[in-house]
């Protein structure tokens, strides 16, 4: 079956020409086929940081309420995801993972790549929306605990805290990715965690030390390294054009573009819950009563769409949403169209606006 395109980002390059997909085999058989055709053919959408979505919170979510939440993400273009559990008490934590787990397992709608605990182990001085009574001490046996209770992928934590080496380091030996957020640290303390083997950076710029030119903190040490990715949500209510444009041009290949998304997300403007956080949707932009961002309700190709609005190349944007995410843990199966992968394709008209979604050759 040909998608009609005019061209493809194979391999993470635009190529001119159609796709053939092989609705049998799930496969993608060929890519520059000549013929007429408009828009272009993307990889389905990888998204590292999903609180919620279709009014489903992962921290309270069933079986039940992750099926509904994946069929809804895919229909925004994201084929594959990482459920992000907020800071809470440790058995409604460890009682989410399990959640989780039993959801992985389950056919339909996006895929999960496992679970981001963003949290306990973060600053109170910069907690964003995390319930500053619930905030740990990183403790290495309590880390080992939610480890073992399902498939945890990453860990993002404040790397100055006492103790948050010695967690670190224990990620690491069990592959999961460590990334750094919610964080006061300085750049000193920022490197010592990246050399121990963090990675990453949750949401760059937000809730962490501001960069400063004596005093550049998270942010500047990872930009300044070849080996750390930098999550970044693009809409406006988080960073300016100018920051995205910043994060893209200095960390090259390594930006995550991630949503945040809560349960909100894909729904209409009102009051939602995120954990035991209360907070009001209103134009897209979630903020508690007293005004704190709590995030977005954008999807994915919403922040592909933004990050191209702040001025970089459709081809970046999108790599940023589909290879690099991929790349980080590495996920051959996902993030890339090319001949003899599964073909998770998106189509999307001259104007980025999604037209077709498949999952495996075939819409969802």
């Amino acid at each position: 079956m040909r998608l009609g395109v005019a061209g493809a980002l194979v391999g993470g390059a635009y190529r001119r020409g159609d796709v053939e997909v092989d609705r049998d085999s799930g496969l993608v058989t060929a890519v520059g086929v000549a013929g007429p055709g408009s828009g272009i053919a993307v990889p389905g959408l990888v998204d590292l940081q999903v609180n919620g979505f279709g009014g489903v919170d992962f921290l309270n979510a069933d079986v039940d309420g992750y099926a509904h939440a994946s069929a809804a993400l895919v229909r925004t273009g994201v084929v594959a995801y990482q459920p992000t559990l907020i800071t809470s008490r440790p058995e409604q934590t460890v009682a989410a993972i399990e959640t989780a787990a039993k959801a992985q397992a389950a056919p339909g709608g996006a895929r999960i790549l496992g679970v981001h605990l963003e949290g306990p182990f973060l600053s109170p001085v910069r907690p964003g929306t995390h319930p500053v009574e619930l905030l740990r001490a990183p403790d290495v046996e309590l880390t080992e605990r939610l480890l073992a209770a399902g498939p945890v992928t990453q860990v993002t934590l404040a790397p100055e805290l006492p103790g948050a080496l010695e967690v670190v380091r224990a990620c690491v030996r069990t592959g999961v990715l460590v990334a750094c957020g919610h964080s006061d640290a300085t750049a000193a303390e920022a490197h010592a965690a990246f050399d121990l083997g963090a990675r990453s950076v949750t949401h760059l710029f937000d809730a962490m030390r501001p960069f400063a030119h004596r005093d550049p903190g998270i942010a500047g040490a990872a930009l300044t390294r070849d080996d750390v990715f930098v999550g970044v949500i693009a809409d406006p209510s988080h960073l300016a054009p100018e920051a995205v444009r910043l994060a893209f041009q200095a960390a090259r290949g390594r930006v995550v573009l991630v949503t945040d998304a809560l349960a909100a997300g894909g729904c209409l403007d009102g009051h939602y819950r995120l954990g035991d956080v209360e907070f009001d949707v209103s134009g897209g932009t979630a903020r508690r009563a007293d005004g704190t961002l709590v995030g977005t309700t954008i999807t994915l190709l919403d922040a592909v769409r933004d990050a191209c609005a702040a001025g970089i190349s459709l081809e970046v944007a999108v790599n940023a949403a589909t290879r690099t995410p991929a790349e980080l843990f590495p996920r051959g199966d996902v993030g890339l169209l090319r001949p003899g992968n599964r073909a998770d394709v998106l189509v999307l008209d001259d104007s980025l606006a999604l037209h077709t979604v498949l999952q495996g050759a075939r819409e969802p």
